[in-house]
């Protein structure tokens, strides 16, 4: 398989630190493929870069290195690491980025050794780790130069995860607002299968001030209407026709979404 590698950071595209990460990778592995998964997250956002992670990744073959960068602690003492699971590689700072990937008991874990960093000849400054070590790191581990088990020591995570689960109880589910992409849907960090583990028959999601049954397209809704439906990642979604729910709703990253049943009619 031709070695590729995908990027996900909250750099944004004005400044060159994602053209300087593809520089680095490219000068050690020249016939990689660089894919830029997201570069638009949030600045310091974890939650939304381990949930674009954690549901994004499966769309790559086996054997692709994700490098992921979204590291308000550059700098201080926290670690650096390569984990391995699903049969993907990836590199990232130990600070809940990688979260629901860790989850699964067959994945493994590695921090990042300074011998490592040595062997491969690299230097580190204090504010670009992504330069430093998460893009090179991950361009040996795409030759094949560098496995896993040579990375270094084993590890567990300091922070298990950015992205918080949702809570599942009898005919409630409680979650959070995740992600707001760039038209204004809110997404949950709500998975569709939480519904059925609620035994959720008629499922009304409930963010801000909406309270809303489930629908399957954004088409059922009119021009300037909310709707809620199961979105193509198989999350609770909320957005609205046309126009933007977050802004509109008040909400925010971290906001509060409850699914529960929905009363009979003619009960309050």
């Amino acid at each position: 398989m031709p070695a590729l590698v995908t990027l996900t950071t909250d750099f944004g595209l004005s400044d060159p630190f994602v053209g300087v990460m593809k520089g680095v990778i490219l000068a050690r592995l020249p016939e990689a493929t660089i894919v830029d998964l997201t570069h638009g997250i949030p600045p310091q956002d974890l939650m939304a870069g381990c949930f674009w992670l954690s549901v994004s990744h499966g769309a790559f073959p086996a054997g692709t290195v994700h490098v992921a960068v979204v590291d308000p602690g550059v700098g201080t003492a926290r670690r650096a690491l390569v984990a391995r699971a699903g049969g993907h590689l990836f590199v990232a700072p130990d600070n809940g980025l990688l979260g629901p990937l860790l989850h699964d008991p067959a994945s493994e874990l590695r921090t990042i050794a300074p011998e490592t960093l040595q062997r491969l000849g690299l230097s580190r400054s204090a504010t670009f780790d992504g330069r430093d070590v998460f893009a090179p790191v991950g361009a040996e581990l795409a030759a094949g130069r560098l496995r896993l088990e040579d990375v270094g020591p084993e590890a567990r995570p300091v922070v298990s995860s950015a992205l918080p689960p949702a809570r599942i109880s009898p005919q409630k589910v409680v979650g959070v607002v995740a992600v707001i992409d760039r038209f204004g849907n809110i997404i949950s960090n709500i998975p569709a299968a939480a519904l059925t583990m609620a035994h959720l028959e008629a499922p009304l999601v409930c963010v801000g001030k909406q309270q809303l049954g489930l629908s399957r397209t954004y088409g059922e809704a009119g021009p300037m209407e909310y709707l809620a439906l199961i979105n193509s990642f198989g999350h609770v979604e909320v957005a609205r026709a046309s126009g933007d729910a977050a802004s509109a709703l008040g909400v925010i990253s971290g906001t509060a979404v409850v699914v529960v049943e929905t009363p009979p009619q003619g009960t309050n």
